[in-house]
């Protein structure tokens, strides 16, 4: 699997009040320096044209970024682009921690049990709040839910597109 060119950072939830601000669904680990004033983002929708972005200013708020960009300044403006894609280039991310990996690297990921079993493949990531949610596809047909928590999952390596995890009880 090739590396992606172009990486998610958020996706745009809505809009919040009349002055063109947006809620903006955080994707990245890193939104004190993607949604910084000045951030240059590249946002891609489906049935409109791709566009570069600016941002104006950028707040958290329960569980969003309010975000403005310095190229809408109303609602109308911004209306048509929920549902959008905020992205960054592939050049512009930022160097991973030893033992810390981008999305885009597990999945494709083989998983085995620490005794060996294998179990599947890496198909989707979920990230529902407290900890990412890995569905697997199982090689005998159908998928299991694999929570990334210490407990279960205890090794990931990229490279050698593997993971092995600690089977527990419930997990099926």
């Amino acid at each position: 699997m090739r590396e992606p060119e172009w990486l998610t950072v958020g996706y745009i939830a809505g809009t919040h009040g009349i002055r063109g601000e947006v809620r903006v669904v955080s994707r990245t680990d890193y939104p004190e320096v993607r949604f910084a004033p000045g951030a240059k983002l590249s946002l891609f929708h489906p049935e409109l044209k791709s566009m570069q972005l600016t941002v104006k200013h950028g707040r958290p708020h329960k569980n969003f970024w309010l975000l403005q960009f310095e190229e809408w300044e109303s609602i109308n403006q911004v209306e048509p682009f929920k549902g959008g894609v905020l992205v960054i280039g592939r050049e512009d991310a930022m160097e991973t921690e030893e033992d810390a990996y981008y999305l885009h690297e597990i999945i494709g990921c083989k998983v085995i049990t620490t005794e060996g079993d294998m179990v599947g493949t890496v198909a989707d990531i979920l990230q529902p709040g407290a900890n990412d949610v890995w569905v697997v596809q199982k090689e005998s047909g159908g998928e299991v839910l694999i929570p990334f928590i210490d407990d279960v999952v205890k090794d990931v390596d990229p490279g050698t597109k593997q993971v092995t995890i600690h089977w527990l009880e419930g997990l099926e």
